[in-house]
């Protein structure tokens, strides 16, 4: 299952399903200024600028994560910001806090933890805390909600990483980050006595 053109598919896949419902606003924002009906004009402001804000962070943040070399991965402050935009596309009505450490210069290390961003963000429903903490060796991340987090995609990554138990096909490309991840060499553990907590070396 896990070779690098399925991995490929799957990421492709993942990142076409992260950006089609910008897309398709941005669509709809142009049909309304074709109609130029002047009294729609604030709406379309509002939906080209949130639509184009979130397609530019979530393709910087991809472009990067996926992508096979980005001379940007070398510098710690741009990581962060980027995994920080990436953070803002998901839900405003419930925000995540992120708190993380690349290293400048690794740049190996910090894609790792651009991943690691994607895989503990898609298990929170409605807002909560990502920690993530690094060395040259390891990355810890801990994620805490005051809401339930996802227990289907939790149950997912356990099954994937202790069982080698594959989610659905339908719900594979969800799992991207963590395929590429292994695909890197790394070894992934979980962790969910206290929140959720991922290991990854």
């Amino acid at each position: 299952m896990e070779t690098p053109l399925n991995i490929m598919e799957l990421v492709c896949t993942r990142i076409s399903h992260d950006l089609i419902g910008n897309i398709g606003a941005l669509g709809n924002a142009v049909e309304l200024l074709e109609d130029g009906d002047d009294d729609f004009m604030p709406e379309i402001k509002a939906m080209l600028s949130l639509s184009s804000a979130v397609l530019n962070g979530r393709l910087k943040f991809f472009r990067m994560a996926f992508g096979r070399t980005n001379a940007n991965l070398e510098n710690a402050d741009t990581v962060s910001k980027i995994c920080s935009d990436y953070i803002k596309t998901l839900n405003p009505h419930y925000p995540i806090t992120l708190s993380l450490s690349p290293i400048d210069g690794q740049s190996s290390l910090n894609r790792a933890l651009m991943l690691t961003v994607m895989v503990t963000a898609d298990i929170i429903i409605k807002g909560g805390n990502i920690t993530i903490k690094t060395d040259s060796k390891q990355i810890a991340a801990q994620v805490d909600s005051p809401a339930p987090l996802a227990q289907t995609k939790i149950d997912d990554i356990k099954n994937l990483l202790e069982n080698g138990k594959f989610p659905p096909p339908e719900s594979l490309p969800q799992y991207a980050p963590i395929f590429v991840l292994r695909e890197m060499g790394a070894s992934l553990k979980v962790d969910t006595n206290n929140g959720f907590t991922m290991l990854i070396g």
